[in-house]
């Protein structure tokens, strides 16, 4: 009797709480609950469960322990190695509305073209290139990235704590503007581009605030991040430069979400989900905070000085998209950097 009566509780309980609360829990990174990214979701289900993790290999190890989320957001880097382990399936593509709009180069032309699957739904991207502090440093200083190889600037200078970005620095520092299937030679000329750049690093940054803050003091004079760091250091007043046309290039990093395997939730409610992320009303938002929708046809609409003003105007030198590679690629250069960060 007792037992009867605590599952009717419950299930009181269960009736009582927002719909999505129930229905759809989202594995994230910290930031990406700001509701203005998805309110045609709440409008119509409530706020859905975030659960944040740290990186994406943390993300990966909880899921493969156990822990169920029904969709999860990763970076375009990690997607072969999550297909592989068969945790996430296909979407429906019938089924995201925004589909025909999608910024073509983000998707793939295999997957527009129907002849592969789509593991991986792009929703967000950005740039990297060289932030600068604009009170030591003009723009006639950093119109190359070997700024990274300058012994005047020896111990000011950052790179981030990430494999990913670390590489397609080097890559475009050494000739390569595609990643997709790099000689031995090219891996080789890179990885001693960043074993001999090691020694000239103040640090390698894991935090955006925390990189705002060294190059905002002067402690760091340049370093090659996202560009969500400039445009937050000049709305709190910097003096900060984004050096985005050097003349080897600059990259694109690319995330999105990818749906799990025997989810939880509501089926409906995850492509729900993604839709309002992908929606028009949701790219204004997007944009205001550094990321750029993979809606190519919404985010074009907000027009050109929005986009330039986050980051994200056009370019006149090679751009390296950081798209999937191979998982032996990935592990490659992820062992190679952390021995480069060791001093090895």
């Amino acid at each position: 009797m007792t037992k009867t009566y605590l599952l009717a509780s419950a299930a009181t309980l269960a009736l009582a709480l927002p719909a999505a609360a129930q229905n759809l829990t989202v594995f994230d990174y910290s930031g990406f609950e700001n509701p203005d990214f998805h309110q045609p979701f709440i409008d119509a289900h409530g706020a859905p469960e975030f659960v944040f993790f740290g990186d994406e290999d943390e993300a990966f190890q909880r899921l493969l322990a156990g822990f169920q989320s029904d969709v999860t957001h990763i970076c375009a880097g990690s997607v072969p190695r999550w297909q592989a382990s068969g945790i996430i399936e296909a979407w429906d593509t019938a089924e995201i509305a925004a589909f025909e709009t999608l910024n073509a180069d983000l998707v793939g032309q295999d997957v527009l073209a129907g002849s592969e699957e789509l593991f991986f739904l792009p929703t967000d991207y950005g740039s990297t290139a060289v932030a600068y502090n604009s009170d030591e440093l003009s723009a006639d200083d950093v119109t190359s990235l070997e700024i990274f190889n300058d012994p005047a600037l020896a111990g000011r200078l950052s790179i981030p704590d990430n494999v990913d970005d670390a590489y397609a620095l080097a890559y475009l520092a050494t000739g390569v503007t595609d990643w997709a299937d790099v000689t031995d030679a090219q891996f080789e000329a890179a990885t001693d581009w960043l074993r001999a750049v090691h020694p000239n690093l103040r640090t390698y940054w894991t935090d955006p605030a925390e990189i705002s803050q060294l190059i905002g003091s002067g402690e760091v004079l340049a370093a090659w991040v996202w560009n969500e760091v400039p445009v937050a250091m000049a709305e709190e007043g910097f003096n900060v430069g984004f050096a985005r046309n050097t003349t080897e290039g600059t990259s694109v990093w690319l995330c999105g979400y990818v749906n799990m395997v025997e989810a939880p939730g509501d089926e409906a409610q995850a492509y729900d989900y993604v839709n309002a992320l992908l929606s028009e009303g949701s790219a204004g938002p997007l944009l205001s905070n550094g990321f750029g929708s993979a809606n190519d046809a919404a985010l074009q609409a907000l027009g050109s000085e929005a986009m330039e003003a986050a980051g994200l105007g056009e370019v006149t030198v090679p751009v390296l998209a950081q798209l999937p590679i191979s998982n032996e690629q990935r592990e490659r250069q992820a062992e190679a950097f952390e021995r480069i960060k060791a001093g090895f």
